[in-house]
């Protein structure tokens, strides 16, 4: 049986560095969040409504915890201003210890112990 990871990097694109910061302040004041990085300089091509697409984007980078990854989820479809925002999380399998351990002392609650 596999281990559920305990922490995980979202991904959210947004469309401006205005929208990238307000969901960003949002996310941390939740405490839903340890961490948020904003890279700009994002084109994204995909497919919306059955036609090629394109646009400038910004991708957000947010560490959380698994439990957490619900309420994250619905705070940003509530915040996010696109139809269908992506919301993609990958797990963190392996990382510096002392940084695992201040994620999981940011977001609270028990941590398991780090090898």
């Amino acid at each position: 049986m596999t281990k559920t990871p305990e922490f995980l990097i979202v991904m959210i694109t947004v469309p401006s560095r205005k929208v990238a910061r307000s969901l960003t302040q949002a996310v941390l004041q939740s405490r839903l969040v340890a961490c948020a990085n904003i890279l700009p300089g994002i084109e994204s091509h995909y497919w919306w409504q059955g036609q090629l697409a394109s646009g400038k984007e910004l991708l957000l980078l947010l560490k959380t915890r698994h439990g957490q990854l619900k309420q994250l989820e619905s705070l940003v479809r509530d915040l996010h201003p696109y139809d269908t925002p992506e919301f993609i999380a990958l797990p963190i399998l392996n990382g510096s210890r002392a940084y695992l351990k201040w994620l999981g002392e940011e977001l609270g609650g028990f941590v398991r112990q780090i090898k």
